[in-house]
């Protein structure tokens, strides 16, 4: 693809200006660490939801969601509707959990909740798995992604595309922190959700308009029906239950069991990572709610249709598929790569490569800051290093930030496959979700009982993967592999939790009070702290996920409908997404969240926290 001078410049003057928004808060983010990884904890919600929903708009999503559509049409992406359950878990069950908590980091929270020497490994080894382990992978499925943009676009090589993508955003991360990245990233989330829009017009326009579209995916159904075992039409929304790549199994694990039993970034059941730490920024209790719940539905309801346009698109306009020019086999994510090259006006390259940039440093500017968290807050100030001034922990920050992206860039290199690491990922954190959402609702939960869960989750899978018990690469070995990992390791950490004994009764009893959970599962410990108010209204937090769930998938159906041919249901089906979202602003007003207001309304026993930090 030639780019112009015009399309250099804007590419160019968008680094800039990323720059210089890191510089401009480089004195405000570098007062101490609370204001290098958390803003002072004073962002307002739609700052905070937005820098979340820019983090999950990464370089890699609108491939892999071609690639879903490309393979199995529009249904493939149950892979990841399925997190819908969990996002809106975090909305009404934990959001406000995690911002009384007052910690820094999701990891810090263990000797919150648990004491002695299981809390103190426990620590330890999570923030070196999640900051130095975890983080990396996931960085490095981002700059693979984008490396494999910038080869079919600029014919730059992986090292070259990868190491100058990172340097640049590690500049602003580092000189800026936290502020930085979330002002970045409302930049960033404008500057490439409008152009995918207006890639998906284009490739639309390519193909004849939406009615066209429709009439020739008809014949791609046609020829798809002539392979045995690939009978879904591409427009449909549910799957064939008798399909090879959904069979009934695999959709049951996948609406019934991934979505809490699976750990996975942006969707932790209960919370975590840079969902968790967008809760710890935002101003108050309040904020964090409606924060996590514009991103839940920005991430679900709003990114998804202009990517799927465009590989219902790529469909009709590559029908044998785009070849890898490393490989030089069938690459079905380039599929969306090489649409932009062909049928987008040569005016607007510039403006797209800096929409394909703005995904890739939203993503990654949060995972170098995120991840700098974890090293210095819970390893090197916990375990190295404790008595030194904030000005020495913001340096420390800085240059852990550079590592990190360094390491990532390592990492990069020796990565062949976004799928790949997509699915050592959600196969790893199988069996441990339960753990993370009891421990804020049962008491008996310990330090050891996440240590197992996680070395069970962990052993299981490796050992059906090795000696190839099943093949997590097919459907129904995907579904028994998370089975029965699942299964074992909920065994072991119930087992191994009544087995030993429970936290101490003064650490329960502060951490009570300082979450306040709610009475049920808290028995024993709420009797000694009959003081503390029910913190949780469970009953009207269900009715609350159950709308949020119901105006999710209500709007991807009502607006895809709108857009494929049938306008009278898809506006049948928005008016219900209405009637949830109403439901969901009356039923928070009512239970004193002031929705509609301004003003900073912390509980007094949030305001005892932070006065404490």
């Amino acid at each position: 693809m030639q780019l112009t001078a015009i399309d250099w410049t804007v590419i160019v003057g968008f680094f800039a200006v990323n720059i210089a928004i890191g510089l401009w808060f480089a004195r405000r983010g570098g007062r101490s660490t609370g204001d290098f990884f958390l803003s002072g904890r004073s962002v307002p919600w739609w700052l905070a939801g937005t820098s979340m929903v820019a983090t999950t708009f990464a370089a890699d999503t609108p491939l892999v969601v071609t690639g879903l559509v490309w393979k199995n049409g529009i249904a493939g992406n149950w892979l990841w509707w399925n997190m819908v359950m969990s996002g809106m878990l975090t909305v009404f069950f934990f959001a406000a959990l995690w911002r009384r908590a007052g910690v820094m980091t999701d990891v810090e929270l263990v000797e919150v909740r648990y004491a002695g020497a299981g809390a103190k490994f426990l620590r330890g080894f999570r923030a070196a798995y999640l900051g130095l382990a975890f983080n990396t992978i996931v960085m490095g499925w981002v700059n693979l992604a984008m490396a494999k943009i910038l080869l079919v676009t600029l014919h730059a090589t992986k090292l070259e595309a990868v190491f100058a993508c990172l340097l640049l955003t590690g500049i602003y991360v580092s000189v800026g922190g936290l502020w930085g990245v979330l002002v970045t990233d409302m930049l960033q989330f404008v500057v490439k959700m409008t152009m995918a829009i207006v890639l998906a017009v284009a490739a639309v326009s390519a193909v004849g308009g939406l009615g066209a579209l429709r009439v020739k995916l008809g014949a791609v159904d046609l020829a798809r029906h002539a392979v045995p075992g690939s009978a879904d039409s591409v427009l449909s929304f549910a799957p064939n239950l008798d399909s090879v790549w959904m069979p009934v199994l695999t959709f049951f694990v996948y609406i019934g069991v991934q979505w809490w039993a699976s750990s996975y970034p942006g969707a932790e059941p209960g919370g975590g990572g840079y969902v968790a730490q967008r809760i710890f920024c935002a101003q108050d209790e309040r904020h964090s709610l409606l924060a996590t719940l514009w991103f839940t539905i920005a991430h679900y309801a709003l990114r998804p249709w202009p990517w799927i346009l465009v590989a219902l698109a790529a469909l009709v306009l590559y029908p044998h598929g785009v070849i890898n020019p490393v490989t030089h086999q069938p690459d079905a994510e380039l599929a969306y790569v090489q649409t932009m090259i062909d049928e987008l006006p040569p005016w607007l390259r510039g403006l797209m490569m800096a929409g394909f940039l703005s995904a890739y440093m939203s993503t990654i500017g949060t995972q170098l800051n995120l991840g700098a968290s974890y090293v210095v807050n819970d390893l090197y100030r916990r375990f190295f290093v404790k008595e030194q001034s904030e000005r020495h922990y913001v340096a420390v920050s800085r240059v852990a930030t550079l590592a990190l992206m360094l390491l990532s860039g390592f990492v990069t290199l020796h990565m062949d496959s976004i799928t790949g690491a997509w699915q050592f990922l959600l196969a790893f954190g199988a069996g441990a979700g339960l753990v993370f959402i009891l421990r804020w609702y049962w008491w008996r939960i310990n330090a050891w009982s996440e240590i197992s869960a996680l070395l069970a989750s962990f052993s299981v899978s490796t050992v059906i993967e090795q000696f190839h018990l099943v093949n997590p690469d097919q459907p129904l070995g995907f579904a028994y592999l998370m089975l029965w990992t699942v299964s074992i390791s909920t065994v072991v950490w119930l087992t191994v939790t009544l087995l030993t004994p429970p936290e101490p009764m003064e650490r329960l009893v502060a951490f009570y009070r300082r979450v306040r959970p709610g009475r049920g599962g808290w028995g024993p410990v709420a009797a000694l702290a009959p003081d503390v108010e029910d913190g949780m209204a469970r009953g009207p937090a269900l009715l609350d996920w159950a709308a949020g769930c119901a105006l999710i998938y209500l709007s991807i159906f009502g607006v895809g409908k709108i857009l494929l041919g049938a306008p009278w249901l898809g506006t049948m089906l928005l008016l219900g997404a209405a009637g949830a979202l109403w439901f969901i602003l009356w039923d928070l007003g009512r239970r004193g969240y002031d929705v509609l207001g301004s003003a900073r309304t912390a509980p007094p026993a949030e305001l005892a926290v932070e006065a404490a930090e």
